[in-house]
Formats: C-alpha cells, structure tokens, sequence
C-alpha cells in the first residue's frame, strides 16, 4: 500500500499510512462520509449526521460546506463562539459485529484551535442491540497530517455484546474556533498483529575495576549467553563505565561515539537487540550523563543526556542536558530518562506527549513508587537498570512483570505494545488520558 502522508502525530502504534481502507486485505467499509459527490454541486447535505450540544445555550454554529473538504468535496463543519461552547455532529453505524476489529479515521482541518488534542475530539461510543453503552467510549488520536489537515486514528476489537456504534466529532474548549471534518470511515479489518518486545534488565554491580572497559566488559558478559534468545530491548544501568572503578566522572568521560559505544554496538550485533547503556560523554570541556541508543546493527541512533542533576553531580562538574529526544526502532517509538529524571513529571511527560511507549531507565537508585507512577501516568511500559533499588520492567497500570536481584540477575519480559489500557468505567487509558490532560491553564514558572 502507498504511503501517503508525512507522519507527525502521537505514535500509539508504528501505524502505515493507508489510502483507502477497502484495499487492505480483508476489510469491509462499514461507514464512509461523504460519499462519492459532484463539488461543482451547489449543496451538500449531511446525510445521517445530526448536530448535537449538551445544553442549547453551548451550542455552536454546525454547516455543511460543499467545497471545503480535503479533496474540493463536502465537509462537515464546526464553528464555536466562545470557550463556552461543545458540540458535535453524530451519526450511528448500524452493521459492527462484536469481538471484531474496526478501524476508525477521520481527517480534520482547524482554525484558531490552541491545542487540538484537548478541542478536535473524535469519539466511538458503542452500542449493544438495546441501545446502551457496551463500554466506555474510545478516543481517536492524532497519527498523522497532510498540509493543513490531520488524521486521527483508532484501532480496537469492539465489546463482544456491540451491534452499532455512535460517531461523535466534537469541538469545544476554544473561542472562535472552526473545525471542518472530511474522510470519515469505519472499516472491519483482520487483527493486526501483536506488536510484542522483549525487553531485558540486568542487576549488577561491579566492583574493584581497574577500569571503565572492565566494567562494561562485566556487563557485556552477563548479557552475552541471551544471544540465543529472542531478545528485542536490552536495558544496562547509569554510569557503566565509572561504577566500581573508584575513578571520577571526568576520568572516565569518553567521546560518543567512543569506545564503550563500540563495545555496546558488538554487544547489540550478537543479540540481535536494541541496547540502551549510561556512560560519561565529553564534548570539548563538558561532561555529561548520558545514555545511549545501539540499534540490533550496532548502529548508534542516538543518545540522550540527563537533564535533571542531583547536586552531587554538578558539583562534580556534569552539565544537564536539555532536550527530550524519542527515538523510532523497528517496534515503536522509545524514550530514555536517567536517574533524577524520575523525581520529576515533567520528563517522563515529555516522552509521553511524542507518543514514547516504552521508557528505557539506566539508573543508580531511587523511587520505585515513582517509577510506577511514571508508567500510569503516560501509559507507557518502563524498563530499569539499577544498582540499589529494583531493576525491574513496569507495564502501563504500574504492575511488575519482571525483576532482576542478586540471585538472578537479567530479568525478561514480553511488552504487548498494542493492548489497550482500560479502566473498569473510565475505558482505554492510553486515548482518553490525552484528550483530557489541561495544557491549556500555565504553570507557575518558578
């Protein structure tokens, strides 16, 4: 299939871009709007879709514009008066078989839309025969954009009791703000497959190196007999090369790419996996904590450099970084954060909103409360690497799926990156904490 847009969007899954659902193997259009229509028409109507608002007095302005769609065609249109106002056009799609998988997408284009996560709002509340909820409605999230509109985008296996689903595209939460709404489809299409990591942490702590390659060496030999497994994501802890070596921060820095990278890159090559690894990186006079990405080629993608220093180490001479980078790998978008890192929100957050689904953390010891909460937060997987707390890997509802101790010392897990996260009355997680996340209302900035 052709790929047809430039991908900018949230990422909740390593999504291709379609043109038109009914060329997928096996899919049936349930629903497409508008249908095939003349735009030298002079009108257009809506068909089944129907202006909807909670209160009169919130409602805003709903039109059809003939030619205002992506392609010149119809579009369905919103336009608001004050912050006051929500509303949404609905239809209902008869046909959904339940236990089967649907793919929902829509295309939008806003105007004066501050923050279109939280006003665009694309919603699937499916109905069983007698017309009630079969579970809490399901988001669409933002995947991907062309020009000035975007797509948003969910995929999920229906309640088993749904026989027809309600189509909401809302509007809200902005002042004279306009959405026009084109290309909405609901298609049935065969399970996608399981994406599933395995992900992989170790427990170590070596002591009286003589050096930073001895004791990364240490760390190499603990992993290397995993090479015969199917290993996807290897998770070594803060600081491989200064840990048990008796050296200072700026002894053991090293330019990245370097010598320990190379090492980490033969190390990736065996196993055939992705390894994320803290060392000291020099650049010129700095020195900072980092943590670098070797893909399974042994190829490095990137490094990320902490960004939050306790005061034993910018005392000690180590300058913060300042970025927060997501990496793309072959089975979904990745995030790294080091140590101190965890004390706050605001960096995991950070990952979080560039759709990071798994969070990678080399760390010495700290809060493995805050570690759960982390992965809850921003509904992300979290793999530690640790010297005095627990190395362990984190699932989204903050449950531990693996730990590494002293007694045993690497740990897997397998990571089911596309299940859904639902709550008993709240529904999946993963969608609806983005929708209502305020970042609309600053913090202070102290």
């Amino acid at each position: 299939m052709a790929k047809c847009v430039r991908w900018c969007g949230f990422g909740l899954a390593v999504v291709q871009a379609w043109a038109c659902a009914a060329t997928n193997p096996g899919s049936r259009v349930l629903f497409h709007w508008p249908s095939r229509v003349d735009p030298n028409a002079a009108s257009v109507t809506a068909g089944t879709w129907a202006p909807w608002s909670p209160r009169a007095e919130l409602s805003p302005r709903f039109t059809i514009e003939p030619r205002a769609g992506r392609a010149g065609g119809a579009a369905l249109r919103i336009s608001t008066r004050d912050g006051s106002d929500f509303g949404a056009w609905r239809t209902q799609v008869e046909g959904v078989t339940g236990g089967r998988t649907y793919r929902f997408s829509a295309w939008y284009r806003a105007r004066n839309v501050m923050y279109p996560r939280r006003s665009v709002i694309a919603r699937l509340e499916w109905l069983d025969e007698k017309g009630q909820p079969a579970r809490p409605p399901d988001y669409a999230l933002d995947v991907g954009c062309a020009g000035s509109w975007t797509q948003v985008q969910y995929l999920a296996p229906t309640p088993t009791n749904a026989r027809r689903v309600d189509l909401q595209l809302a509007l809200g939460f902005a002042s004279k703000a306009t959405v026009w709404w084109d290309d909405i489809q609901l298609v049935e299409e065969p399970a996608p497959p399981d994406r599933v990591v395995r992900a992989l942490t170790v427990f170590h702590r070596p002591r009286n190196t003589r050096s930073a390659a001895e004791s990364v060496e240490q760390f190499c030999r603990l992993v290397e007999p995993f090479a015969t497994s199917r290993v996807d994501l290897v998770c070594l802890p803060e600081g491989i090369t200064v840990v048990g070596t008796g050296k200072s921060y700026a002894e053991v820095s090293e330019p990245v790419p370097g010598p320990t990278t190379e090492r980490l890159s033969a190390l990736a090559r065996k196993l055939g996996a992705y390894v994320v690894a803290g060392l000291y990186e020099r650049a010129g006079k700095v020195v900072y904590n980092t943590a670098v990405l070797i893909d399974r080629r042994g190829q490095l993608v990137g490094a990320y450099r902490k960004t939050h220093l306790p005061r034993e180490e910018w005392e000690r001479g180590i300058t913060p970084g300042d970025r927060y980078p997501v990496f793309e790998t072959d089975f979904g978008k990745l995030g790294i954060l080091i140590c101190w890192d965890l004390q706050f929100p605001e960096a995991a957050r950070a990952l979080g909103l560039q759709g990071a689904e798994v969070i990678c953390l080399p760390i010495w010891g700290g809060s493995e409360v805050l570690a759960r909460a982390r992965t809850i937060e921003n509904c992300l997987f979290l793999v530690s690497a640790t010297y005095d707390m627990r190395s362990f890997i984190v699932d989204p509802a903050g449950r531990v799926l693996a730990e590494a101790t002293a007694q045993q010392p690497v740990a897997t897990a397998e990571l089911h990156l596309d299940r859904p996260i639902y709550q008993p009355w709240l529904g999946d997680m993963k969608t609806r904490t983005w929708k209502e996340r305020r970042p609309d209302i600053p913090l202070p900035n102290r």
